[in-house]
């Protein structure tokens, strides 16, 4: 792995929930980092392609990116307020895709599963206010 993609997957790794390329970027740079956004943006891609990034595609269609924190296939619940992200996984997923594929012909199917919510502490304090 080159520096600066070990550099982009650890500024990644401190932080929990998904971030954008830009934040990611940002926050590089503010650390001191001697970066530009089309490496960090090229690094992503690399990260994301190898496994080692979850990438997921926002409701207005930004893809914003997340250190895996499990190295097998899962799925995220991610909350719409305050961004936090659970691996889950989804074996029923799994065998519903097989399945679909299956009766459709289709074979070396892959997929992503997000669910979006409002994590418990954001119900919380929603209801609280």
């Amino acid at each position: 792995m080159t520096s600066r993609r070990a550099a982009v997957r650890e500024t990644l790794s401190r932080n929990d929930g998904f971030r954008s390329a830009q934040d990611i970027y940002a926050q590089m740079r503010a650390d001191g980092a001697k970066i530009g956004l089309t490496t960090v943006y090229r690094a992503l891609q690399t990260l994301a392609e190898s496994g080692q990034v979850d990438v997921l595609r926002t409701d207005d269609g930004e893809c914003v990116y997340r250190a895996c924190a499990t190295g097998s296939h899962h799925h995220h619940l991610v909350c719409r307020n305050c961004g936090r992200t659970v691996e889950v996984a989804g074996p029923e997923i799994e065998r519903w895709a097989e399945s679909v594929g299956a009766e459709h012909g289709f074979t070396a199917m892959t997929h992503t599963v997000e669910i979006f919510g409002t994590c418990a502490t954001c119900a919380a304090v929603a209801s609280a206010g």
